[in-house]
């Protein structure tokens, strides 16, 4: 059986509350051998850790998702450092901008706060030797901007890709990485199928953001990690490979990306 890893999934949900085994158990089965945990603000983040101690499949990403930058302290870099240390946190985030719910007053210090968060994630990156799991919604030049005067020492793998294959190529060249979700089986998916078809095979990666999005024919219920199963299956159709090509390709850059993923 080809073998996969999830990329980004939330098993610290309310979603996965007195299941969790079982969905981990699913993934195994499933050949999805590996599962990186995100976190998405302080609480998240070290549930997430915990998972990663205790299963030995599953690793941890910590950081504060844009949306709930409103919530952070101004300064949420020490409290991220201790837990970068952690042998089984693999990358921070998910951190990064996102446009699509702008509140109705004061805009500009929304998304100053958002860029204020995302700037410290990075830094921390930079002095942990991690990556970022980057998220952007309708903010896609303002999170490149950002991103770039890092090139060189933090590199950005951009989850759940939805943009174009122009945009996929400018994340290419400042050393990041693109990310798949179930959405490549969405009817209406056509528009990540052609980013699909265009990415190079060893600069991106599979993923399910569990519990959202689950693939076709899963779609409309709870996405869990096993279902990599399927966006693989679905990938590879679109690319005309072999399953074990795209097995090989996807986990030896997600290795070489998640560096402390062993």
């Amino acid at each position: 059986m080809a073998v996969f890893f999830d990329t980004h999934a939330h098993l610290d949900y309310p979603d996965y509350a007195g299941d969790l085994a079982g969905v981990i158990a699913r993934a195994r089965a499933a050949g999805v051998s590996k599962i990186i945990s995100i976190g998405t603000d302080l609480h998240g983040s070290r549930r997430a850790v915990k998972l990663a101690e205790t299963y030995d499949n599953v690793f941890a990403a910590v950081g504060w998702h844009p949306s709930n930058a409103a919530d952070a302290p101004g300064d949420i870099r020490d409290l991220f450092r201790e837990l970068a240390r952690h042998p089984r946190v693999v990358a921070i985030g998910e951190t990064g901008l996102d446009y699509h719910h702008l509140p109705a007053s004061d805009v500009s210090r929304y998304k100053e706060k958002q860029a204020e968060i995302f700037q410290q994630q990075l830094e921390v990156a930079a002095e942990a030797g991690l990556n970022c799991v980057i998220h952007q919604r309708d903010a896609f030049d303002d999170t490149l901007a950002r991103l770039k005067p890092f090139a060189g020492k933090v590199r950005g793998v951009f989850h759940c890709f939805g943009e174009t294959p122009g945009r996929m190529r400018e994340v290419l060249e400042i050393g990041g990485l693109v990310s798949f979700t179930g959405i490549v089986t969405f009817k209406n998916g056509r528009n990540v199928r052609d980013t699909v078809a265009a990415a190079p095979l060893d600069m991106f990666m599979l993923e399910t953001d569990s519990p959202y999005l689950a693939p076709v024919p899963y779609r409309g219920g709870r996405c869990e990690p096993a279902y990599v199963r399927e966006i693989a299956e679905m990938v590879a159709r679109v690319r005309q490979c072999p399953l074990e090509t795209l097995s090989a390709a996807t986990c030896r850059t997600a290795g070489e990306f998640f560096r402390k993923m062993t």
